[in-house]
Parts: C-alpha cells; structure tokens; sequence
C-alpha cells in the first residue's frame, strides 16, 4: 500500500502490548501515531493528533465529543475504545457521521466482579481501618468490639443492574451464605433464576438490604440516581457499594449520609471526578473505602481488553466484521 493510501491511526495512551503488537503488525495499512505515555493525552494534542485520522483508539477517560469529531474530519470511519463503558462518546453523532465503534465488554466482566467482592469485604469488614491501626499503634490487646464490621453469612444483598457483571457479582456472593439475592432494573432478567434473584421495586431492595451494590450503566435515568432520597430508604446499618459509574451517585449526599450515620459505610471503585482530589470530603471518613477505578485492573484482563480494542480497531479499518461492535 502506497503512502498515500495508508490509513492514519491515533491511538490516545500507552495501551498494554499485546494490543501495541497486533497494531504494529498491521504497519503495512496503518501510519500509527501513538501518544506514548500513561498519562491522558492533553487535549490540545488529541485535537492535533486525530486530524485526518482514519482510526481512533481511545480510553474512557477521552472525551470524544462534536469538536475531536470535526478536528478528525471526514476520513474517521471507527472508533475502538478500550472500555466497556462508552459515556465519553458523543454517541449521537458518531452514528450521525456513519462512524463504527468498537468496544471491550465481556472481558472485564469477572475481573470487575472479583474487585466489586473484595471492595464489599473491604468495606463490611473495615480491612483499610485494620490495616492502619496496625501501622500507626492502635493494635494494643484484643477488645470484644473493636473493629467489628458486619458479614454477609445470612445477610439480604440487593443489586442494581443484574447485566453481566451485576450478574457475576451476584454468583460470587451466593456462597458467602447469603439469604437474599434482590435485583432492579429496567425488567425481570431470565438469568437471575440461576441465583434465585427476586425482582424488586426500587424502593423495596433499598429498605431490604444489607447491602447495595451498584452495577448498573450511565444513562440519563441513572445520573445522580443515588441521592439523600436514595440513602434514606437504606437501613442504617446498610453498606453501599459502587463499581459501575461514579456519575450514579450524588457524592455531597453521600457524605452526609455516612457522616450522619443514615448508613454504615460506602465503597466506591468510581467517582465523580477521577482522580478524586485529594482533599475530598469522602476520604476524610473512615466508614468510606476509596479505588482508583482499577476494577477490570488484572494483567490478563488488560492484555486481552488491548488485543480486543486493537482487532477492533483494524476491522473497522477494512470494513469487515469486528470482534465486538456496539450497535449504534
């Protein structure tokens, strides 16, 4: 292929090699361009380096809207983002421009549901407090009440957004004896039967749990949907846990609630924004368990999120069918 007719591609971070690999294979159709480190591309330098490009690979935390499109121009034919998630799209007019997108669902799935348990454990057994007491002294002799948590042998846990991950979630909190399985979304899921999920109003798992985990897209009924209202439903003793996306929940209403003791603590693998500065009111409370979102964070799941977003990427770029499109 001439230089002329080699196609430009942009590829927005450093992403793990086995995707890298896939790519510079493909050298012989592709002029790549890649922002090579692990910080986000400025945006400056993103609107520079997607001009004229055919293929764009992107991360969730690249705010693809109207301006990058135009920036892109005409040639843009696919974009593959290394994500499930695809908020940071302007989805509207992506389809508009007749532009594919390529995305990486599935793959992080049991990745996501691992973390979303251990930040429940984390969080319901007060780990990060136990850690530090150790640190900084506070171990002194053993006392019948100090740092008791609460446990999940018996417990009632509600899910919000039984999708895929809310699913392994829910698989994986089964055999910690749990009595209840409760669910809400959209409808009934045919699935749920395998852990014998019951389908609930809103109103009913909050005021029934234990324990809320929240794994549900962003949508325009989901922004903000965790709010004072939310948490008032909640049982006291009730512990909140978020792994889908931090725009779900009304962090200055969360705060309040476990500061006011409205409920027993919060886990959160996302927040609004991220990074969560580091003078946020949240991270000044015990009773709040705080991730960098590194919930599909394994090196396996990584590796096969870049294979997949690199496939992606180049089947859009030779019009044939990719590994994983979302349907616009």
């Amino acid at each position: 292929m001439s230089a002329q007719q080699m196609m430009k591609v942009f590829v927005t971070r450093r992403i793990p090699q086995e995707g890298m690999k896939i790519l510079q294979k493909a050298a012989g159709m592709c002029n790549l361009s890649v922002w090579d480190c692990d910080e986000p591309v400025p945006r400056a330098e993103l609107l520079k380096g997607v001009a004229g490009a055919h293929g764009l690979l992107c991360l969730l935390s690249d705010k693809i809207d109207t301006e990058v499109l135009d920036a892109a121009g005409p040639n843009l034919k696919v974009i593959s983002t290394l994500s499930v998630g695809f908020d940071h799209l302007a989805i509207d007019e992506i389809k508009k421009r007749g532009i594919r997108v390529g995305y990486t669902p599935d793959v992080l799935t049991d990745a996501t549901a691992e973390l979303t348990v251990a930040l429940l454990l984390a969080t319901a057994r007060r780990l990060p407090e136990g850690v530090e007491e150790v640190k900084n002294g506070g171990w002194s002799t053993w006392k019948p009440l100090w740092l008791c948590g609460y446990g999940l042998s018996g417990s009632t846990v509600g899910v919000i957004g039984l999708g895929r991950i809310g699913l392994a979630i829910a698989r994986r909190l089964k055999p910690f004896g749990v009595k209840r399985l409760l669910y809400t979304g959209r409808q009934p899921k045919p699935q749920a039967q395998e852990v014998e999920g019951e389908y609930v109003p809103l109103d009913t798992l909050l005021s029934e749990s234990d324990f809320v985990v929240v794994s549900c897209s962003l949508t325009p009924e989901t922004q903000g949907l965790c709010d004072q209202t939310f948490f008032s439903k909640m049982k006291k003793t009730a512990i909140f846990i978020n792994t889908s996306r931090g725009a779900v929940v009304n962090q200055e209403d969360l705060f309040k609630a476990l500061g006011s003791g409205q409920i027993a603590a919060a886990g959160l693998d996302v927040t609004t924004p991220e990074p969560l500065p580091t003078d946020h009111p949240l991270l000044t409370l015990n009773n709040c368990v705080v991730l960098p979102h590194i919930g599909s964070a394994t090196y396996n799941t990584r590796g096969v999120m870049g294979e997949l977003s690199a496939n992606n990427l180049l089947a859009g770029l030779r019009d044939t069918e990719m590994p994983s499109e979302l349907k616009l």
